[in-house]
């Protein structure tokens, strides 16, 4: 009986939050799913009698922030993320009576370390970058002490890194891309000195923070959610790197290059056949109380899941993404279409 009452509050909250009506889709989270969002969305303006949805580039983490403090048209109904949810996230959005949520797999993507093309294209390891990047590292003299990192340049870390000076533009800690960029190259690198890898044994909390830690000393500049920014300061300094998503470099490619990471150059091919090292899933989140009472929605979730938008040939790719294969997509596309509830 509980159950039941609580429902039929859950309800009344619901539609007594959308009385006012509201005919436009919001949909925020990721910079790096925003333009893919974005494509679809136009389209859908386009070829529908519905309103074009209204797209927001907040960081993946500021996307969950808004997307789970409740239901209603003053909450957006989507929210885009280049890393899946966090059960912090979930248990905040299910406090907030978001309980009913649907998970998309949107396809993949690579996350690239890339210069202006008037400079040389670096070869460099993932132990090379953390060496490079990290808040602390072990020590020059190879005892097994963490060091403030010392490093300046690249050719300090190896002779045959370019004999400048490390300057690396790249997402704030919102940035799903941030946390991915913190989970597959720092880590990656951190866990290739064996006394440091044993830590995790012991301290995972204190292994995370080693690994996963990024220096503060401007070396690691913090450029914001806007990755054209990113683009526009590597071309005005050949010397500077910056790391964003791969379809970023792929709409820059006249200006950009990408960095080989571990022998594998950032291509299409490469982060869809897995050799690429830095690679990640690119999600969006739906509001299931939304649908119904936001019009299109459901349209809308038709629309961006089709062959024709996520399909291998779908017009996705033109934008970068690496898509599902057809067995996954249609396996997206049926719990999309059904709502089915997430579960973390």
């Amino acid at each position: 009986m509980k159950k039941i009452l609580l429902a039929i509050s859950l309800l009344s909250t619901v539609s007594g939050a959308f009385a006012a009506g509201r005919e436009t889709i919001n949909v925020v989270g990721s910079s790096t799913v925003y333009p893919f969002s974005t494509v679809v969305a136009e389209r859908f303006g386009k070829s529908t009698n519905f309103k074009t949805p209204k797209i927001e580039s907040t960081g993946t983490g500021g996307g969950m922030k808004l997307f789970c403090a409740g239901v209603g048209i003053d909450t957006p109904d989507m929210s885009n993320a280049s890393r899946r949810m966090k059960k912090s996230e979930f248990e905040k959005c299910q406090k907030n009576g978001v309980t009913g949520i649907t998970e998309v797999l949107v396809g993949y993507d690579g996350i690239v370390i890339a210069n202006s093309k008037d400079s040389k294209q670096m070869t460099v390891t993932r132990k090379e970058l953390f060496l490079a990047l990290a808040k602390d590292v072990p020590a020059k003299d190879g005892s097994e002490t963490l060091v403030a990192n010392p490093y300046k340049t690249w050719n300090e870390i190896n002779p045959s890194l370019p004999a400048t000076k490390i300057e690396v533009l790249g997402p704030p800690p919102t940035s799903g891309t941030r946390d991915a960029f913190a989970e597959l190259v720092l880590e990656g690198g951190c866990k290739k000195f064996a006394w440091i890898k044993a830590i995790k044994k012991q301290d995972k909390s204190k292994y995370k923070s080693i690994c996963h830690g990024v220096r503060e000393d401007h070396v690691y500049i913090e450029a914001g959610e806007n990755d054209n920014l990113i683009v526009q300061k590597l071309s005005a300094n050949p010397n500077a790197f910056g790391v964003f998503g791969f379809s970023f470099l792929d709409q820059n490619s006249d200006k950009l290059q990408g960095s080989k990471v571990d022998g594998v150059e950032p291509t299409f091919e490469g982060i869809a056949d897995g050799r690429y090292p830095v690679s990640r899933p690119l999600y969006f989140y739906v509001k299931n109380a939304h649908v119904g009472k936001v019009p299109g929605m459901l349209e809308f979730l038709k629309e961006f899941t089709s062959e024709e938008a996520m399909g291998e040939e779908g017009y996705l790719t033109d934008k970068g993404l690496i898509p599902l294969g057809e067995e996954k997509l249609e396996a997206v596309r049926k719990s999309v279409l059904s709502l089915t509830a997430l579960e973390l």
